[in-house]
């Protein structure tokens, strides 16, 4: 018996209901992208040479680590050296009073070296070591000579320094020792610490610049003020302060040109006092003058009488 047929219907496809519209949102980075006056693409090249320059600073680092600029630099020296860039020569200028010797001492360790391994700041700094240089310069003449030009610094006084004579430029430095003889060509300081005060001492005579022929020496005393003592045999004591020992040292040349104080026979000055000044005589010209003016009290009573007499004998004849 046959089996009839049954016929499904297909079911008519569901319409989609169509797709609501989305929103694209932007981010807070995009927006400041925008902002940006560069276009996207200027904005990757510019990341990609930030990388690679983070590359180049890692690749330096690890190159360094391992001594590899050293090895180039040693390289570059030898290949200098080979073409014939290296010390031969040493010119030295202006080393008239610095002990050319100790000079040579320091510069020659550079000899035979390639131009490029010579260390100039280094020299210069070996240099001023020495009292006597106040400046100096190392440079390179290509190709096989060094060249120092040397400042020399201008003695000013001797300083003697608990017995040692040693001596100083105008601003205190300390030059080298000296002998008697030679301490004489200059004037002299003494006192503990006395040639840190010697750019104050400068400063206080260049007040009356009339009297500094005369000064024979300066002594600092008690850290505090200065006596000075003429080549005449005088002492000048001055008072503590800068401005009170310029106006007593002025006060002085004044009254010497007036007076012409030195090289009377006083032998101590002392101006300490702003108010009045104090003088002190030689003990025996003290002593002299004293008997004199003794004499002098004595013989008054006996012109007086010899007056009297002769008044009165004048007197009897008229």
């Amino acid at each position: 018996m046959a089996k009839a047929k049954t016929t499904r219907k297909k079911a008519a496809p569901r319409k989609r209901a169509p797709r609501k519209s989305s929103v694209k949102r932007v981010s807070g980075f995009n927006k400041l992208l925008q902002a940006l006056p560069f276009t996207e693409k200027q904005i990757q090249r510019g990341a990609t040479w930030g990388v690679l320059l983070a590359l180049g600073v890692v690749g330096y680092g690890v190159a360094e680590f391992f001594g590899a600029p050293a090895m180039a630099k040693q390289e570059f020296a030898h290949a200098a050296s080979r073409a014939g860039f290296e010390v031969k020569h040493i010119t030295v200028r202006g080393a008239d009073k610095v002990n050319r010797l100790k000079v040579y001492e320091i510069v020659l360790t550079e000899k035979d070296r390639a131009m490029p391994l010579v260390d100039v700041e280094k020299l210069r700094s070996d240099l001023m070591e020495f009292g006597w240089i106040q400046d100096a310069r190392v440079s390179r003449q290509l190709p096989d000579t060094l060249i120092v030009d040397i400042v020399e610094r201008v003695p000013h006084a001797a300083w003697n320094n608990d017995g040692k004579l040693l001596l100083i430029d105008k601003s205190g430095i300390v030059l080298g020792k000296v002998t008697q003889a030679q301490a004489r060509e200059f004037p002299l300081i003494t006192g503990h610490r006395a040639n840190e005060r010697a750019e104050d001492l400068t400063a206080l005579l260049e007040e009356a610049p009339a009297l500094i022929p005369m000064v024979r020496k300066a002594e600092w005393i008690g850290n505090r003020r200065w006596n000075i003592s003429f080549k005449s045999g005088e002492t000048l004591a001055l008072p503590e302060g800068k401005e009170s020992a310029a106006a007593a040292w002025i006060n002085f040349a004044r009254m010497d040109g007036i007076n012409r104080l030195l090289g009377k026979g006083v032998t101590y000055f002392d101006l300490r006092d702003p108010e009045r000044a104090y003088l002190r005589m030689p003990r025996k010209k003290k002593e002299e003058a004293e008997t004199k003016q003794s004499d002098k009290s004595k013989s008054e009573p006996e012109k007086e009488d010899t007056a009297r007499q002769v008044t009165t004998q004048q007197g009897m004849q008229a």
